[in-house]
C-alpha cells in the first residue's frame, strides 16, 4: 500500500521475518512501514506519539526506501483509520503545502509529478 498523507509518503507492506530481511516467511501479523525520508516517519511519530513514539527508525543503506519502522498490524490500521477521521480539505495537494510549508516543497512537487502520471492513466 502507498500512502500519500499531509505528513508525508509511506510504503507499507507485510514485513518479511518481521526485520525487513528478504526471506521468507512473511509475518502477515507486522507492517513494514518505508519511507524514503526520516522527517516523514518523524513526522507521523509526533502525530501519533501514543502509538508510535516507541518505534526505533531504521535505516537501510542502499535500499529503494531507506528509513523503515515495524509495527503490529493493529497499529497500523488505528494509525490509518485516524488519518481517514482527520480529514478536513478539499484538495491534498494544497494542505501538504499548507501544512508543511516551505520544508515540504518538494515533497509537494512530487505530489504534482504522481498527480500528472496518474492523469495521464485516466486518458
Amino acid at each position: 500500500m502507498w500512502l500519500f498523507t499531509r505528513y508525508g509518503f509511506y510504503s507499507a507492506v507485510c514485513a518479511r521475518q518481521g526485520n525487513g530481511g528478504d526471506c521468507e516467511p512473511i509475518d502477515v501479523d507486522t507492517i513494514m512501514v518505508r519511507a524514503r525520508r526520516k522527517e516523514h516517519l518523524t513526522a507521523l511519530q509526533a502525530r501519533f506519539a501514543e502509538l508510535l513514539g516507541g518505534q526505533e527508525i531504521r535505516e537501510y543503506v542502499g535500499t529503494d526506501y531507506a528509513y523503515r519502522w515495524f509495527v503490529p498490524k493493529e497499529t497500523w490500521t488505528t494509525v490509518v483509520t485516524e488519518l481517514t477521521r482527520e480529514l478536513d480539505y478539499s484538495n491534498f495537494k494544497s494542505e501538504v503545502a499548507r501544512h508543511l510549508g516551505r520544508a515540504g516543497a518538494e515533497y509537494e512537487d512530487a505530489l504534482h509529478d504522481v498527480w500528472s502520471v496518474m492523469y495521464r492513466l485516466q486518458r
